[in-house]
């Protein structure tokens, strides 16, 4: 593992190519495989931990975050332990939040749009439909209010009224090399982003595929709003890539397992742009190689 004082050069980089780096914030090894699939009848119900994200996609022309993460506050509303605050280890390899001018959240989900609120001259990018549905007479249901944050929602509005949200309705161009995909069914809005890098498009599907499994065996996750749409959606992620291998999940310790790591001032972070150690489809489908305790410091 490379330990780095900062980001590597991306002068190299032409105006439509970028590095993508994850950063792992927490982990949960205590799920098992029922928890990850909506009809796990035929499966074992072995150890399938959990990893919880934000992404990094940067060159010499522009950076910009892919999803927040959990707030401290509401991680610990919701008994999460985080290894590292997202925004903290932001700033620990170079990332000061002031100077982000633009944020994708992916969908509106209490561990990926919390933070925003210390970001106060970025853009946030949302789908309409997201933002339409948390808005909707929907919340006023339990089961369907439960993964959002109030906290959060408000901080999107107060974004709004600021002239700092971003709206797109559908596929979109974000910036150049950058494409924007509405991959709905676990949230109404949900969108993925698809990355040009130097070794063809990754897409950061996020959690329109919770694990690659999901996606390679057209088998939902449990925490979905439109189970058609979601299967749907695992047809479109496979459809965007050339590979499962350019295909990132949302929560699936595989990642930090595969892609090789660097660590800048102590925050280890995997470079989703540098080809992997696994290429084989089958290791995709798989719902085995997963192990009970997977060390965060990998």
């Amino acid at each position: 593992m490379r330990s780095l004082q900062a980001l590597p050069d991306t002068g190299a980089l032409a105006d439509d190519e970028y590095f993508v780096y994850a950063l792992c914030y927490a982990h949960n090894g205590s799920r098992r495989v029922h928890d990850a699939f909506l009809m796990p009848q035929d499966l074992h119900n072995g150890p399938m931990p959990i990893d919880y994200s934000i992404w990094i996609v940067e060159n010499g022309y522009r950076r910009f975050i892919v999803d927040l993460g959990f707030d401290p506050a509401s991680a610990a509303r919701r008994n999460r332990k985080l290894t590292h605050d997202p925004v903290g280890a932001l700033e620990r390899i170079g990332v000061r939040c002031e100077a982000v001018s633009d944020v994708v959240i992916t969908h509106l989900h209490c561990d990926h749009a919390g933070n925003i609120e210390r970001f106060p001259t970025a853009t946030v990018h949302v789908q309409d439909s997201e933002v339409a549905f948390v808005a909707s007479r929907c919340m006023c249901e339990d089961h369907l209010r439960f993964p959002y944050e109030l906290d959060h929602v408000l901080n999107v509005m107060r974004k709004n009224f600021a002239k700092q949200l971003a709206f797109h309705d559908g596929d979109d161009i974000l910036f150049p090399g950058v494409t924007l995909h509405k991959l709905p069914g676990h949230t109404a809005g949900l969108q993925g982003v698809r990355v040009k890098t130097p070794r063809g498009p990754v897409l950061l599907a996020s959690d329109a595929t919770h694990y690659f499994p999901n996606a390679y065996n057209l088998k939902p996750h449990p925490i979905t709003l439109d189970v058609a749409s979601m299967i749907a959606s695992y047809r479109k992620i496979i459809s965007l890539v050339p590979g499962p291998d350019y295909v990132i999940p949302g929560h699936d310790p595989k990642v930090r397992a595969i892609y090789p790591k660097l660590m800048v001032n102590g925050i280890v972070l995997h470079a989703l742009h540098d080809t992997p150690s696994e290429t084989d489809a089958g290791y995709f489908q798989s719902v085995t190689n997963y192990l009970p305790e997977y060390p965060l410091e990998q």
